[in-house]
């Protein structure tokens, strides 16, 4: 009874356009068809797109991240492109079991090698109060109960403030978030899957795989669900 209540109050919509739906599924037929996935050809550590000597990104190569590899399902375009600033910044929270879900789906293959704890790449607790809500948290939160895994509070913390990535250079983003995490000595010795909403540069990535490895982590595996191409 709870359950009809629930979608006759919040009924099945499209994670992309918000349209109502006659039964439960991720994206409308219109949305669907629209979604890019990633291409099999990609960076072995970053998921960049592309075909590279050895499997592995000019940038990988030059400088090897502090993680072993990324699963990441969809190109952060079109549909999922709109969904994830739905999620992040129009206030549906709502939307984390729906995109959880999605990416287990997507996902099931990485996930079957990966490491059971999962870290959300935490908001700053300014931002957290403007928010009301920490995005990562849930969507960490919920693939935990979607895959049979834990997503512990307080593994990662965000030590400084940082300016949203969203149009600075590559170097400026990994300026901006340069020591901007904190990792709690109990990820000593744990493997762990870091969670993301979008990948770019991985710069943000990197610096919360650094803490984490500096605090002992064994090893730092990352899952996304969309991959954006490198900045020009």
């Amino acid at each position: 009874m709870l359950q009809t209540l629930l979608e006759v109050l919040y009924p099945p919509a499209c994670i992309a356009c918000a349209k109502v739906m006659p039964m439960r599924a991720p994206f409308c037929e219109t949305c669907d068809v629209a979604v890019e996935r990633l291409p099999p050809s990609r960076c072995r550590t970053c998921a960049e797109p592309g075909t590279f000597p050895r499997d592995t990104c000019t940038r990988c190569h030059l400088s090897p991240p502090p993680f072993t590899r990324t699963g990441a399902p969809f190109a952060h375009e079109g549909p999922v492109a709109r969904a994830l600033p739905r999620f992040k910044y129009e206030v549906h929270p709502e939307l984390a079991p729906s995109l959880a879900e999605l990416l287990a789906s997507e996902c099931r293959q990485f996930l079957s090698q990966a490491p059971n704890v999962l870290v959300a790449l935490p908001l700053h607790d300014k931002r957290f109060r403007e928010r009301k809500y920490d995005q990562t948290q849930l969507l960490a939160g919920a693939l935990a109960r979607a895959t049979g895994r834990e997503a512990p509070v307080g593994l990662l913390t965000r030590a400084r403030e940082t300016r949203r990535q969203v149009g600075l250079s590559e170097s400026e983003r990994a300026h901006n978030v340069a020591g901007a995490f904190t990792a709690s000595p109990s990820a000593a010795g744990r493997e762990v899957l870091l969670v993301d909403d979008v990948l770019t540069t991985g710069a943000t990535v990197r610096a919360a795989a650094t803490a984490l490895r500096e605090a002992g982590a064994a090893r730092v595996e990352v899952i996304t669900l969309a991959r954006a191409f490198s900045l020009a």
